[in-house]
């Protein structure tokens, strides 16, 4: 359990993040990319910390268990379902991945469907919606489309 007699911390560094110390546990650890709520709870869960606990008065010791929960969730029991890498491509393990590990192999991961030129990876190519979202009427940022009044003008008067 957590102890409330050690002063004062303004910002707690855990997994390679700087972390305010006002915040209430869980929502301190969703400021970590790749750590929602939802796991969130199950981490403090685990780490049996009370999650109303604001992070600038955790102890070494429990800044240690959470760093330890969040470098390998399976070890401490965490289901499959709730990690953010299952079945891992290479390994073939369930992982979790956060911070810069998780940005560089979600880029890694895009590389390879561009280059195996699968559908996602064409889609991903040219800057269209991956996830079978609508584009005719959504998504219609960038270069514009259609005929401009101008050209229209310009081609009705010239000489055919």
């Amino acid at each position: 359990m957590s102890s409330t007699t050690k002063e004062f911390q303004h910002i707690v560094r855990i997994a390679g993040t700087d972390l305010d110390g006002t915040l209430k546990l869980n929502y301190a650890l969703a400021n970590i990319k790749g750590i929602g709520i939802p796991l969130a709870n199950a981490m403090t869960r685990k780490a049996n910390i009370k999650p109303e606990t604001r992070v600038g008065y955790l102890t070494d010791i429990d800044v240690q268990t959470l760093e330890d929960i969040i470098t390998n969730p399976p070890k401490h029991g965490l289901p499959p379902w709730i990690l953010n890498r299952n079945k891992d491509i290479q390994t073939g393990k369930d992982l979790h991945l956060t911070g810069a590990d998780l940005t560089l192999t979600t880029k890694t991961d895009i590389e390879e469907m561009k280059n195996a030129k699968s559908w996602r990876g064409y889609r991903h190519a040219y800057g269209l919606r991956v996830r079978g979202q609508r584009t005719r009427t959504t998504g219609r940022s960038g270069k514009a489309l259609g005929v401009k009044k101008k050209d229209l003008i310009k081609r009705e008067g010239a000489p055919t």
